[in-house]
Order: structure tokens, then C-alpha cells, then sequence
């Protein structure tokens, strides 16, 4: 039978390659809207920031900290520093550090109640910016802290 000359053919058999490539050249398009559906939606929910803990294990006071820049701003990862001595004789040494949080917080816990050479001496860093903070826990065995650094 030969085709009418009314009858439609298609010139060729199979899939059209130009619409192939358009259809894979939208696929860019289709992830990267994805991602940003995504990206807008939360990925935690807004809570309190859970304060980083460090315990030294060496009695039952504690220090907590609260670190600031000269503008009342939170510093985060700002290292708090200290180095305890006991035993016989101080030959006993433990280093304790720690970082804040987002807040400028963080403790230090199982810290000793008595010292043989008070006080300890917190030292508070950032950048090039630090501060020293003495303390006598067998003054104060649950102390507060607010350090601000860059203040004059």
C-alpha cells in the first residue's frame, strides 16, 4: 500500500533528539529550585542554645561565664582558661578550656572547693584580646561571671 499524499509521516522513528536535550537542560533548573525550597525552610527550631559544660572532676564548686566585646555583643568561641593545682604539694596539675556558645556562655564544673594557693586565675580570650579573673571558690563555690573584653 502506498501513503496517500493527505497521510502525515514523521521524518524520523523514535524520539525527537531536540526535545531530549531541552528536557535535560531543565534538570539544572529543577535541583538548584529544590535546594532553595529547602534552604527557606528551618532546620532547627528557634530555641535556647545549650551551654558547653567542662568538668574538672576535683570537688563540687563551679564557674559560669558570660563573655562580651566592648559593645555588649556575645562573643562566641571565646576560650576560657585555667590551670588547677592540688595533691601533695601542688604536684598535681590539671589544664581545664572551653569555648562559648553563641550566647558567650559556658561552665566549669567539679571544680575544687579548697585551694592550697588560691585564687585560680581564669583566663579569657579572644582574638588578641584577653582578661584574667581570679577566683577563691572557698569564697564563692557557685560563681557568676560577666566578662567584657576590649572594655577599658
Amino acid at each position: 500500500m502506498a501513503a496517500s499524499p493527505h497521510t502525515k509521516t514523521r521524518a524520523t522513528a523514535g524520539h525527537n533528539p531536540l526535545r531530549i536535550l531541552l528536557a535535560l537542560s531543565a534538570l539544572p533548573a529543577l535541583g538548584l529550585a529544590v535546594l532553595v525550597g529547602t534552604a527557606r525552610s528551618p532546620l532547627r527550631a528557634v530555641g535556647p542554645v545549650e551551654v558547653p559544660v567542662i568538668n574538672g572532676n576535683l570537688g563540687p564548686c563551679s564557674a559560669d561565664f558570660t563573655v562580651t566585646d566592648a559593645s555588649s555583643k556575645p562573643i562566641y568561641d571565646a576560650k576560657i582558661h585555667v590551670t588547677i593545682l592540688y595533691g601533695f604539694m601542688n604536684k598535681r596539675k590539671q589544664d581545664l578550656e572551653i569555648g562559648t556558645n553563641s550566647d558567650g556562655k559556658a561552665r566549669l564544673e567539679g571544680l575544687p572547693d579548697k585551694l592550697k594557693k588560691p585564687p585560680l586565675e581564669f583566663v579569657v580570650r579572644s582574638g588578641d584580646l584577653n582578661k584574667t579573673v581570679p577566683h577563691d571558690p572557698a569564697v564563692d563555690c557557685h560563681a557568676n561571671f560577666s566578662v567584657t573584653l576590649g572594655a577599658k
